[in-house]
């Protein structure tokens, strides 16, 4: 599986927050009434008329204070827990495209009483309350279709997002870990084999603020394609019952 990636090092962020900026222009999203949380994050999170935020997380570093930025949204997983959810309600309610974005689509207000939000990881998706579709970071895939990369990318001054083809972007996040490791020793890749949009964390993972991640959520995904239920799996077993059909019939015959 190749498609697209992007690899987001947030030891480069200064947070300006202009790809917040780009993506609510983009996505034509109004602005909305934030509240003084005690922190300089605004808004405090992502919601169905914000798709990504950059968090604020201040850690003591010695004798002094460091602000860390983690720009957060959609990872748009290889294996989306969301879309096989779901599916078993309303088929294609979550579509992925051939770049491997994870999009929602007007057919999730018809998903009754599924929470979008519980059966993600990370907590990203939200409702929209007047129409009652499950909103998020698209991956900007119409400017993908067009050969455009997405727009927070476009618009981020300092080069912390960097956007590819994946195999290409996992190739540079390993060599741009080796490189800050060097530097910061307790550098690593958060989850580069599960999803497409790859951080490259200078510190622990822990020294930063980010969207709730349940890592039991994310093993939801594989166990939906390997149950029993799945038609796949059905389909697979008839055929495997039928060949040894037909070879007890081939060996009686002999």
């Amino acid at each position: 599986m190749n498609g697209k990636s992007v690899l987001v090092e947030v030891g480069k962020c200064i947070g300006c927050r202009g790809c917040q900026v780009a993506c609510k222009q983009w996505h034509n999203l109004p602005a909305e009434k934030t509240e003084n949380t005690g922190s300089y994050q605004n808004p405090p999170n992502m919601s169905s008329q914000t798709y990504t935020v950059v968090r604020f997380n201040e850690v003591e570093q010695g004798d002094e204070l460091k602000w860390n930025f983690f720009k957060d949204q959609c990872r748009h997983c290889l294996e989306p827990m969301c879309k096989y959810e779901a599916d078993d309600v309303v088929k294609d309610a979550i579509q992925i495209d051939k770049n491997g974005a994870v999009i929602f689509t007007d057919k999730t207000k018809n998903l009754g009483n599924i929470n979008m939000e519980e059966c993600c990881p990370c907590a990203v998706p939200h409702q929209n309350q007047e129409s009652g579709a499950w909103c998020k970071c698209d991956f900007c895939s119409d400017r993908l279709e067009n050969g455009l990369e997405p727009a927070c990318v476009k618009a981020c001054p300092t080069g912390a997002l960097t956007f590819g083809d994946r195999n290409e972007i996992l190739k540079l996040a390993k060599s741009r870990l080796a490189d800050v490791q060097k530097s910061h020793p307790k550098a690593c890749l958060l989850d580069e084999d599960e999803v497409r949009w790859i951080y490259l964390l200078q510190e622990k993972e822990t020294d930063y603020q980010m969207s709730i991640r349940n890592r039991e959520k994310r093993y939801f995904g594989l166990n939906k394609i390997l149950s029993p239920k799945n038609p796949a799996w059905i389909a697979a077993g008839s055929l495997a019952m039928l060949f040894k059909w037909r070879e007890d019939r081939v060996r009686g015959n002999r």
